[in-house]
């Protein structure tokens, strides 16, 4: 479990990490044993939030339910949203840009 914490902050700091130097303007976060809550955004309009928390702890069926959403700027200019829910169906994103099957 502490694995999955830590992952998910490191993805946090190397999502904020940009290679043309964008600062990081905020970045606030909450790590507990059974729950987490973070929020990064950049200067080049970078935004991502994430809460996640352990659902039927101590069980056999104990998993991680994370819910998040992350936006960026595209090459065309205009500003991308993802939307998502990864729990034990997988990880669901909606987004107006993203195909729907």
């Amino acid at each position: 479990m502490k694995f999955v914490i830590v992952f998910v902050a490191l993805f946090a700091l190397a999502l904020a990490a940009d290679p043309k130097d964008a600062e990081t303007l905020r970045y606030d976060a909450n790590v507990e044993p059974e729950r987490y809550d973070f929020n990064v955004a950049t200067s080049d309009g970078k935004n991502f939030q994430e809460q996640g928390e352990i659902e039927n702890l101590g069980s056999e069926d104990e998993a991680i339910a994370v819910r998040g959403s992350y936006s960026y700027v595209g090459d065309d200019g205009q500003t991308y949203t993802v939307n998502y829910i990864a729990d034990k169906n997988g990880f669901q994103p909606q987004g107006a840009h993203i195909p729907v099957a």
